[in-house]
């Protein structure tokens, strides 16, 4: 085709939509080969400049930093926790008031769940199935251990001073057994999931301990102060696996 003339480098320039497609196309095919013509349409091309820098400046990404408040929830715990938390709370709660003021021939009930009490916790800090946002959490530079390890420190700072109040026995008989079902949660969680090794450990221990426990109104072995080396050991190899096995927490397929 011959040079494009100014009114079609102009309708060109702007998109203007009545520019037939055969027409645009020809005038693309004959810029590739005509400076002259590139250098009018360079010109024409500045009557639309601010509607294109507007463009632009719509299109880019908000550098602004979250409020510190926003930030620190993202870091430490995450929305979907508070329920968890709250259930964990009026639990802990019933078992205070059932082993002060209901007459039954149990062993406490709060050193019987102490273990367990923040699993559930620990689970909605880190885990797909619980915690809508999860996935973009994890695809965030931020997302790995030290993300993981700080919400169940969350979860923890709760729970400790709770049972603290409301457990009638010595803090030593259930803190370890706390830790190491804590940090046990997190080891299999490299594995098979957060939620589901939180899910396969509540139920274990309520059929194996709590259960029987409560029938023969007895105090399992395992809470016995002589069981507190394994407590340890255990939380010692929980703790080296979870450091081993770091890496997973990075990823959003751990749920």
């Amino acid at each position: 085709m011959n040079h494009a003339s100014t009114r079609q480098l102009r309708d060109y320039a702007a998109g203007d939509p009545d520019l037939p497609a055969d027409e645009a196309w020809a005038i693309e095919v004959h810029l590739e080969s005509c400076g002259a013509c590139r250098a009018s349409l360079a010109g024409e091309a500045t009557a639309v400049a601010p509607l294109v820098e507007q463009v632009w400046t719509g299109l880019t990404p908000d550098t602004t930093p979250a409020p510190l408040r926003r930030r620190w929830l993202v870091t430490w715990a995450t929305p979907a926790m508070a329920p968890w938390l709250v259930m964990t709370v009026l639990v802990t709660a019933l078992a205070m008031y059932v082993d002060h003021f209901v007459p039954l021939e149990w062993p406490s009930l709060v050193l019987l769940l102490a273990p367990i009490t923040p699993v559930a916790g620990v689970a909605a800090a880190w885990g797909r199935g619980l915690d809508p946002a999860h996935e973009l959490v994890a695809a965030t530079p931020r997302a790995g251990l030290t993300l993981v390890l700080r919400r169940t420190l969350a979860v923890l700072v709760v729970v400790i001073p709770l049972l603290m109040v409301a457990a009638s026995t010595s803090p030593v008989r259930w803190l370890l057994p706390c830790l190491a079902f804590t940090v046990g949660t997190l080891a299999l969680g490299g594995f098979f999931g957060v939620r589901r090794a939180a899910i396969a450990l509540v139920t274990a221990w309520a059929a194996l301990v709590v259960g029987p426990s409560l029938v023969t109104a007895t105090t399992p072995v395992v809470l016995e102060p002589a069981a507190l080396w394994g407590w340890a050991a255990g939380l010692v190899a929980a703790a080296v696996v979870v450091r081993l096995r770091s890496g997973a927490y990075t990823t959003a397929d751990i749920r």
